[in-house]
């Protein structure tokens, strides 16, 4: 595969903030799933000559329960929206008062040595951590209960919102102090394959203050705020821009129109726009792929840039590896190509 030179900071600045970039820039282009590498193997060298453009560096979610030291057995499931921590709001006060201040996390050091590194190199750079509000506090309170929080339990939930928002920034203080990130990178899968999974009332009444927040402090610091969310997230757009999201990830096919979206939408954020790993890459031939390539870029690459390129979420065992190749070939060329022709028709 064609070695690829990758993007400097100044050019993912320019896609991100619409200052007509060279090319698409790509991040998370190779998000690896379960079972991928196990197939593949070796294999897998023939990507090598292909990076992302954007380094992302994750430092630890600050609502850790593991070092907490709780007096409850939390019930632990065998997945993350099985799990409840908090299964009683009369543990509340307990658990706000341990929540762990950004000195119990050593790993920022070495986060921050990683970031100052690769923006010595040229890199732009990503801190974040996974799981953000919605994600985190279906952990924290089980899926189940936490839908009905929403309408029951209103003022507990705030008060954990509260606390939740206030350790995050917290945390974004104490990494920031000792290097200088250019965005922050986290997951909420707010939708479904229809719709959001809370009406926009309630989002906006309960989650888009901290959300707010939140965006407030990435943007002290000087940084984009991008943000991963499957399912349709079409109704809260305007709630997260208006939080500050500069870089939305996957817009998610076939729960999310592409055209309607960006008529929507586009100008006014960034989308870093993913190629569907449930089915494009996994049972398309490879130059329907390059097809579906060619469409994103066109659909969402405007005249100033304000696009990049990733895969929609892991790419897992069974995708054939000659369809991610022709998905990373025609990302890079095909995203060169249509900048040198915006770029030309800007001039």
């Amino acid at each position: 595969m064609k070695e690829w030179e990758r993007l400097s900071r100044e050019e993912v600045i320019k896609a991100v903030e619409g200052k007509y970039p060279s090319r698409v820039p790509l991040c998370r282009a190779k998000w690896i799933g379960e079972g991928f590498v196990e197939q593949y193997g070796d294999k897998l060298k023939q990507l090598d000559g292909i990076e992302d453009d954007v380094v992302q560096v994750f430092v630890p979610n600050p609502i850790d329960w593991n070092r907490m030291n709780l007096s409850w057995e939390i019930e632990q499931g065998g997945a993350m929206d099985t799990s409840i921590v908090l299964d009683d709001w009369e543990k509340l006060d307990e658990f706000l008062e341990k929540i762990p201040s950004p000195d119990a996390f050593p790993e920022i050091e070495s986060a921050a040595k990683d970031v100052e590194k690769a923006r010595a190199d040229g890199h732009y750079v990503h801190i974040g951590w996974w799981h953000l509000f919605f994600e985190r506090f279906w952990m924290l309170r089980g899926m189940e209960n936490l839908m009905c929080d929403y309408y029951t339990d209103p003022e507990d939930l705030g008060r954990l919102y509260d606390a939740v928002a206030s350790a995050y920034c917290k945390m974004l203080d104490a990494v920031c102090s000792i290097c200088n990130p250019d965005g922050f990178f986290s997951s909420d899968d707010l939708g479904h394959q229809t719709g959001p999974m809370m009406s926009p009332e309630i989002f906006h009444e309960q989650v888009f203050p901290y959300y707010k927040r939140f965006g407030d402090c990435i943007h002290k610091h000087g940084m984009h705020f991008w943000l991963h969310s499957c399912g349709n997230n079409a109704p809260l757009m305007n709630d997260l821009i208006e939080a500050g999201v500069n870089v939305f990830h996957p817009v998610q096919k076939f729960t999310m129109d592409e055209a309607a979206t960006v008529e929507a939408f586009g100008g006014r954020i960034t989308f870093l726009a993913g190629i569907d790993v449930q089915h494009t890459l996994q049972e398309k031939t490879p130059e329907e792929v390059r097809e579906e390539v060619r469409f994103l870029i066109d659909t969402f690459d405007r005249p100033e840039g304000r696009m990049c390129i990733a895969a929609g979420n892991g790419i897992v065992g069974g995708t054939p590896l000659e369809n991610v190749a022709a998905y990373l070939e025609e990302a890079l060329s095909y995203g060169s190509e249509h900048r040198r022709k915006m770029n030309g028709l800007a001039q």
